[in-house]
């Protein structure tokens, strides 16, 4: 069940793609609930079964609801087919899991989320598969570990939590050189800011907990890539264990990519001016920001987003306490290890989303002590500002 809905311009499509109204016509999309459906016969069960006929068989398969939020995001992103599945995590790991055996080779760029790196370090090796971490901006080191064969190549750009950028054309072509597809975690860039799978890449992954459904309500991910490759090799896995997204959670998502554009362009013009007021402010030692000209990478940045983001990382004197005491003194800016939302949000990525890392493997991410990692929502760019600015007064 794929998008045949004609190309739209961005905005319409995520207001109408995908859009299939039952009999009754109604405004807004249908939610259904139920776990399965009937057959009108026998010998239509049969051929559901035998893959001859396209019907909805059992809700872990397809649900018309989910094929509403799939359709809408495979238009959005310009991939033949997505999959809908529970959690970011899931379709991280199920893109994996799908196409690898043992004896199979991973590269991954270091900078991944935490959950992202356990699997890549310590799920895939226990199954016989070999796996190698690369830093993800140096292309010397991607040549190196893609110079023999690999299976598949795991990376994130910009990276969580330092906002660091792998060059995804050039990844792309040695991994496929090496017979390696390449996977992409999207999730800062979101569909709007970047589009992988136009660079190279052949899979592209989603946290939809993040950005789409934006106002931290419901898990949910999601998985795009070739119809060919979603076919042969992801359904069968997707289909027989079960990392499917509930309808309802769908129809969240849904009806939220339709405000998707208004919410990520205005979150991602406050947070440069954000970014902009910590740079200037004496205790702040590194803003990351790759709209930013000092950013390490912004040139490649604007040749390969449209757009940086809501992401902000600052990194503040005075190591943990310091940064703890900025954390404590927040009072528009909650504390939380989401990101995405309509509110803005702040962690320690040292002791939540990347501490479960070798403390040597987080410093060669540059994940300090000091670091900060900001999402920035939907308030008005001076009370964040303010917030950041007496919060910063209050360290030590």
């Amino acid at each position: 069940m794929t998008s045949t809905d004609t190309p739209r311009r961005r905005a319409t499509s995520l207001v109408r793609a995908g859009l299939a109204r039952s009999p009754n016509n109604e405004t807004a999309e249908a939610l259904y609930l139920n776990s399965g459906f009937v057959f009108n016969s026998a010998a239509e069960a049969e051929a559901a079964f035998k893959g001859k006929n396209d019907v909805y068989m059992y809700s872990r398969y397809g649900n018309p609801t989910v094929s509403v939020f799939e359709n809408r995001l495979a238009a959005l992103e310009g991939a033949e087919m997505c999959r809908a599945t529970a959690t970011g995590m899931a379709a991280v790991f199920a893109s994996l899991a799908c196409q690898l055996r043992t004896g199979d080779r991973v590269v991954a760029a270091r900078e991944l989320f935490g959950s992202c790196h356990h699997i890549v370090a310590k799920i895939l090796p226990t199954w016989g598969i070999e796996t190698e971490f690369v830093k993800g901006t140096d292309l010397a080191a991607w040549e190196a570990a893609l110079s023999r064969p690999a299976k598949a190549v795991l990376l994130e750009s910009p990276s969580n939590p330092m906002l660091d950028l792998v060059d995804i054309s050039a990844v792309a072509d040695m991994a496929h050189s090496a017979g390696a597809l390449v996977i992409v975690d999207n999730v800062f860039a979101t569909p709007l800011f970047q589009r992988p799978l136009a660079l190279g890449a052949d899979i592209v992954v989603y946290s939809a907990t993040k950005h789409i459904d934006g106002h931290g309500r419901c898990l949910g991910g999601a998985v795009l890539a070739s119809k060919a490759w979603m076919t042969e090799s992801f359904i069968p896995f997707y289909r027989n264990t079960g990392p499917s997204m509930s309808p309802f959670n769908a129809w969240v998502m849904a009806k939220s990519l339709e405000t998707l554009e208004l919410r990520v362009d205005r979150m991602s013009a406050t947070a440069a001016t954000v970014a902009d007021c910590l740079a200037a402010h004496p205790d702040v030692l590194q803003v990351r920001y790759p709209g930013r000209t000092d950013h390490p990478q912004h040139a490649l940045a604007t040749r390969q987003m449209t757009g940086f983001g809501s992401l902000v990382t600052m990194e503040v004197r005075g190591g943990k306490e310091n940064a703890f005491a900025v954390l404590d003194a927040l009072d528009v800016i909650d504390l939380s290890n989401n990101l995405g939302d309509a509110k803005s949000l702040a962690c320690h990525p040292a002791t939540t989303t990347h501490s479960k890392l070798p403390v040597a493997e987080r410093l060669d991410c540059d994940i300090t002590d000091g670091v900060i990692r900001l999402s920035i929502g939907l308030e008005h760019p001076d009370d964040l500002t303010e917030d950041l600015a007496q919060a910063l007064a209050k360290m030590p």
